[in-house]
């Protein structure tokens, strides 16, 4: 299994496929997900993504840690397991 990250701070309108878009362009994504309520199904602004390896994983955090994804400026690091 490779690494996962947590990925803070997204927008109302984050998605799988754009979560899985986004970090695709460091390597592959093995999987994505954002978090939910379970009562309204609305993302509670975090999700966490699955890179295959750790160089991909540090890359996807150098290039996207404190930088804007439309009008949220969010928060990449290694999810604390």
């Amino acid at each position: 299994m490779g690494k996962k990250l947590y990925v803070g701070n997204l927008g109302p309108d984050a998605d799988k496929a754009s979560l899985e878009a986004l970090f695709s362009v460091f390597g592959t994504v093995e999987k994505a997900y954002i978090v939910t309520d379970r009562q309204t199904c609305q993302s509670k602004g975090f999700g966490f993504v699955v890179m295959s390896s750790d160089g991909e994983a540090q890359a996807a955090i150098n290039a996207l840690d404190g930088k804007k994804c439309g009008d949220y400026t969010v928060k990449v690091n290694e999810a604390k397991t």
